[in-house]
């Protein structure tokens, strides 16, 4: 499997200690999740309804302003698995250094995969994916440069996972149009990754197909309940996108101070040119505190935003040593 972050079990075999003794700074999950609450007992004990499926999508499609079909899913991640199902067998262009399923999805089901690092290179694929904020440098791109992309392949599949505090990032206003579909994920912004909730919007066409692969019940009760109060919740979406672009700063000045050099990142998370990654891992896993580097850049490491004020001071200590 390709190499993720949130790997704690490997940071737990190498320098010891309890999952609970740790930070782990190594994903883009938000350490402030939203606040859950108590759950209906009916998210655990009946099935989930077809109106119950439909509330979530309708509260999803105000969230990111789609005026489109879409359709809820295990985590951005199943989406992922069945894209390469939607079309023949052809050619996939990847716009990478990105996420590193697609890649590897593709090429399992026997796609022609290309990765490049030229957004124009994708022009001639048969799906053509980038990620918009990328993951894991940052990287950007306007939602009129990635229309203008859809004419010159046949299908453009853009992940928006680390979009939402970030709206006018996002295509999902634009969503509908033939070719295009974009994924979102929940559980990152919100915190609840365990969750496993996801979303793809879409032309009527491919979502309907997507929900054939899904099944009828392509998400628990408890997503269903959660994920719609979520996603309502425009105070607590506000509040959070304010205190992680405050936070991303916070986090960029401290690693500055090291001499270490800002890549690019999301108000989720940051990279940096270290000049040696392992090492600078090394010494934050010393203070039990995990972080994520990356095989193909010696010198990146990604850091996700500390929680609360005693996660900070021990990124602080950690960082100062």
């Amino acid at each position: 499997m390709p190499e993720h972050g949130g790997n704690l079990d490997m940071a737990l075999q190498r320098f010891g200690g309890h999952a609970r003794d740790w930070i782990d700074l190594s994903t883009g999950i938000n350490r402030q999740p939203y606040p859950v609450g108590e759950l209906p007992a009916t998210c655990w004990n009946a099935l989930p309804s077809k109106s119950d499926i439909q509330s979530l999508h309708h509260a999803a499609q105000q969230a990111y302003g789609a005026d489109a079909p879409i359709l809820a899913t295990n985590g951005a991640q199943a989406a992922i698995q069945w894209l390469p199902h939607l079309a023949s067998r052809g050619r996939a262009r990847v716009l990478s250094p990105t996420y590193n399923e697609y890649a590897a999805v593709l090429s399992a089901a026997g796609w022609e995969v290309t990765e490049t690092s030229d957004l124009e290179a994708l022009s001639g694929a048969d799906i053509a994916v980038l990620a918009n904020p990328n993951n894991p440098d940052g990287k950007r791109y306007e939602p009129d440069q990635l229309l203008a992309l859809l004419p010159r392949v046949g299908r453009l599949i853009v992940d928006e996972s680390f979009a939402d505090a970030i709206p006018d990032l996002s295509l999902a206003p634009k969503a509908g149009r033939q070719g295009l579909l974009i994924l979102r994920s929940f559980g990152k912004f919100f915190g609840l990754a365990g969750l496993r909730l996801g979303f793809v919007i879409g032309g009527e066409a491919d979502i309907a197909a997507l929900a054939a692969m899904a099944g009828p019940w392509p998400v628990s009760g408890a997503a269903i309940a959660v994920g719609e109060c979520a996603l309502l919740d425009r105070k607590w979406s506000d509040a959070t996108s304010a205190r992680l672009a405050r936070d991303s700063l916070r986090l960029d000045a401290d690693a500055t101070r090291l001499g270490w050099t800002l890549v690019g990142g999301t108000p989720l998370f940051r990279l940096f040119e270290t000049g040696d990654a392992n090492r600078a891992q090394e010494r934050l896993a010393h203070a039990h505190i995990w972080s994520r580097v990356f095989p193909h850049q010696k010198g990146w490491l990604r850091l996700g935003l500390p929680g609360n004020e005693t996660e900070w001071a021990r990124l602080s200590a950690a960082l100062a040593r």
